[in-house]
């Protein structure tokens, strides 16, 4: 009987490797884009006691309407736009997939390489075509190609990382706007690194009717609960609220995601403290000898081994003690690439001792 429930298992499943969180057991964790600072005592004392005042024994408020109100006040939603709320922004991904999702035609989703994974991974569990299109070698948009792209497949939808993740970095604006001027579908700018980049197309709605933002709390300091936003026209939101499973905005998440909204300046405090040490902690790693440094708009910085093995420098980090992330490519623009979340100044000064240990150990 298991090899025959197993039969029923789509082929692109079965290929599909699952989506791997390395152990930071007893390690600095240097690998996720998480912010490195807690909340301040004074604000947990506050957390304690609302979540102590929850109605755990009742269903959440299925619409959140009173955290949707405080997200639209604090992230600066256009008046007249819309915000539909996700278990953090791979829910609002998936939703966004199977809306357009359909077996009777050849839906695609389109992105640009390399850039999130999600994109591609959910494109697959839902069984439409993702086309990634490369980008040139400076990680910017290679225009041509994606002209090219999106005349033949005409996406359903777009997905711009902004800035974007692996490469930390912003595209230039002129090419977004071409994208999004001849896109046949919507086109969603996916801002989870708002709070680094400090540029934002949130304002732009009003310019665009198919022009969708995505955002998340989780960069801000509050991973742990899970919590995205896609904002946009209300005829396209409305839509993508019919996929939402029922109460997928559990009790705590709005109790904890609203309190710590009044409080947003405690969050602009430690995003800015994060820029300060991204721009310090980026100087110490270009007067590293044999490194390649690409430039960082968002909490994290990508660079590339040169004349060593990356999979050797990465053990030898983390065997002092530093878990970053290992881009594990053989080829293409990834190659011999590593990637470092910024840390607090202690957590930096940790991985850039042990990086230059690993730089020199061979």
């Amino acid at each position: 009987m298991l090899e025959k429930s197993l039969s029923w298992i789509r082929p692109v499943i079965k290929k599909i490797h699952a989506y791997q969180v390395a152990d930071a057991s007893g390690l600095i964790k240097l690998d996720a884009m998480e912010n490195p600072y807690q909340l301040s005592d004074g604000l947990k004392a506050q957390l304690q006691v609302k979540l102590s005042e929850a109605d755990l024994n009742r269903y959440p408020d299925p619409s959140a309407k009173s955290l949707r109100e405080k997200l639209s006040q604090v992230m600066a939603v256009p008046a007249g736009k819309s915000i539909v709320l996700g278990n953090g922004s791979d829910e609002l991904i998936q939703m966004l997939a199977m809306a357009v999702a359909d077996r009777d035609k050849d839906v695609c989703l389109m992105s640009f390489d390399p850039g999130f994974v999600m994109y591609k991974m959910i494109a697959d569990f839902v069984g439409v075509e993702y086309v990634g299109v490369p980008l040139s070698e400076d990680f910017s948009l290679d225009m041509e190609k994606i002209r090219v792209a999106i005349q033949q497949k005409k996406p359903a939808i777009i997905f711009i990382a902004y800035p974007n993740n692996p490469s930390a970095n912003c595209y230039n604006k002129n090419d977004i706007e071409e994208i999004i001027s001849i896109a046949p579908g919507m086109v969603v700018l996916d801002e989870a690194y708002h709070p680094f980049a400090q540029d934002s197309y949130m304002d732009r709605l009003t310019d665009f009717d198919h022009l969708l933002v995505m955002r998340t709390v989780s960069k801000m300091g509050l991973a742990g609960l899970r919590l995205g936003l896609l904002c946009g026209h209300p005829d396209i939101i409305k839509e993508i609220d019919k996929i939402r499973l029922p109460y997928n905005i559990n009790v705590l998440t709005q109790v904890a995601a609203e309190l710590v909204l009044d409080n947003i300046n405690e969050l602009d405090q430690q995003a800015k403290m994060i820029r300060k040490q991204r721009e310090q902690l980026l100087a110490s790693m270009r007067g590293i000898p044999k490194l390649e440094v690409f430039p960082s708009q968002a909490n994290f910085i990508l660079f590339r081994v040169l004349e060593k093995n990356a999979n050797e420098v990465f053990d030898d980090i983390k065997r002092q003690g530093v878990l970053i992330k290992n881009m594990k490519a053989e080829a293409g623009l990834l190659k011999n690439c590593l990637r470092v979340t910024v840390g607090t100044s202690a957590e930096n000064l940790a991985f850039v001792a042990a990086l230059e240990a690993a730089m020199t150990d061979f």
